[in-house]
């Protein structure tokens, strides 16, 4: 059965995506930064051990062939909260092990991605924690638990332990603990591209 990886992306419009990033570094910014963490992202991970896939929001951005690599099979996120969202693309591939990524990781690499399903060899359901709580990966096996995702406070030091609270009859993974880009002290740490190239500033 193929492997799946579903990888969660935005359209990287100024003042739609990374506000939080945006609010220190200014909007155009922080869109230039997602759009480039997003295609070395997606350069970085390509492998035939998985077939990746992107989720995209909004709905309307998939028709945007400009934005994405034709190669690769995209889906509307759809409505609903971010675990309507992620349970949506977590049973949307054909038959096999299944795993989900934000975009905004920089740090995320092909070993990664390779361990989670890994894991998934010998374990219910795999979890990439982050340091403030969340987390930036999740592998099921499928038919997913009914509850999962039920009762999870997003955005919140709670997330992860929320998650995995239904799940205490399953057996379950954890990789490594990696950070998601949410300030300008989160790039100052990270390994992704932080500057805009001379000539594309545009403070707003």
């Amino acid at each position: 059965m193929r492997r799946s990886l579903i990888i969660m992306v935005k359209q990287p419009r100024p003042g739609r995506v990374k506000t939080r990033l945006a609010r220190d570094i200014g909007r155009v910014e922080a869109a230039w930064w997602y759009r480039h963490q997003m295609t070395r992202l997606l350069r970085n991970l390509r492998d035939p051990r998985w077939q990746i896939t992107l989720a995209i929001a909004p709905d309307r951005a998939t028709q945007n062939r400009h934005l994405w690599p034709s190669d690769l099979p995209r889906l509307p996120q759809g409505r609903g909260d971010l675990g309507d969202r992620m349970r949506r693309m977590l049973e949307a591939p054909p038959p096999g092990p299944v795993c989900l990524i934000g975009s905004d990781i920089p740090g995320i690499t092909r070993r990664h991605i390779a361990h989670a399903f890994q894991a998934l060899g010998t374990h219910d359901g795999v979890f990439g924690p982050a340091p403030d709580g969340g987390y930036w990966l999740v592998g099921m096996r499928r038919p997913l638990p009914r509850n999962l995702f039920a009762h999870v406070r997003w955005s919140s030091p709670h997330a992860l332990s929320d998650t995995l609270a239904p799940l205490h009859r399953h057996r379950i993974a954890r990789i490594d603990t990696l950070a998601d880009v949410d300030t300008a002290a989160d790039l100052a740490l990270s390994s992704a591209p932080q500057r805009l190239p001379e000539g594309q500033r545009h403070r707003r």
